[in-house]
């Protein structure tokens, strides 16, 4: 059995959600954590009680209502988001609406987008949107975040990613580290069908008070844009992660560290 305490017990719960499908019955929860059908009732119980878990047929549950309120409270008061929003739609103004510009952070071991604002001409889908978490080492925004970290934590996410690191093209950690300084020198990351198919991602680093928490991209399709052409707008997309830096420094709310 498990010796989970009952708040680790509660989020352990809903993180099986992220592996285990958008239906769980309590015998599946108790099965995947190891704990007894009685326990994990009792989780599951406080969980519904709060909105969190929503009973299903089939003596199911799903993620609850609780979830969307708490998003738009998380969309209210995002500090990140909400200083970014205004300069993501003037470089989007200044692409000619032929693309999306998304907002991204570190989460755990991943980069997540937090934001997005998309153009009015028809484009194909992003691989990104809002919650979505990509690997550290792949795509453009992922690659303009990770290549500014301290050299411990790179190496580190080396060494946990390396047999992935290596299929990319990377074989070593001198590659590996020499492509990370590059983007630094350079000041953004730039990728071709590296997320997905058709995908051109440009990104850059946005820093608050000197420490990589995000980075800013323009993702378009190379039926839409040529990689040459997308090149062009990198003083854009530099500047705004400038201004999207220099604005968050100086916010005196919390914002992501």
């Amino acid at each position: 059995m498990s010796s989970m305490n009952g708040p680790a017990r509660i989020l352990a719960v809903l993180q099986l959600f992220e592996t285990e499908g958008p239906v769980l019955t309590v015998d599946g929860i108790a099965r995947g954590l190891s704990l007894s059908t009685s326990t994990a009732y009792r989780s599951v119980r406080a969980l519904v009680k709060a909105g969190f878990l929503d009973p299903v047929a089939g003596a199911g549950y799903a993620l609850g209502p609780a979830f969307i309120r708490y998003d738009r409270l998380l969309r209210q008061s995002d500090r990140l988001s909400l200083i970014a929003d205004p300069v993501m739609r003037e470089v989007l103004e200044s692409v000619g609406e032929r693309g999306t510009i998304l907002l991204c952070r570190r989460f755990r071991e991943c980069v997540m987008c937090v934001h997005e604002v998309r153009g009015r001409e028809p484009f194909a889908e992003t691989t990104y949107e809002r919650g979505v978490a990509m690997p550290m080492f792949v795509g453009a925004t992922s690659k303009a975040i990770l290549a500014y970290l301290p050299d411990r934590l790179l190496k580190a996410a080396y060494l946990a990613n390396e047999q992935a690191i290596r299929a990319s093209g990377l074989a070593t950690w001198p590659d590996f580290k020499a492509n990370m300084r590059e983007i630094r020198r350079l000041g953004y990351a730039l990728t071709d069908s590296e997320v997905a198919q058709g995908r051109i991602g440009l990104a850059a680093p946005i820093f608050r008070n000197g420490q990589v928490i995000a980075g800013i991209s323009l993702v378009v399709t190379s039926s839409v844009m040529s990689r040459v052409k997308v090149d062009a707008f990198v003083p854009d997309l530099r500047r705004a992660a400038e201004i999207i830096s220099q604005r968050v420094s100086r916010d005196a709310i919390a914002t992501p560290r």
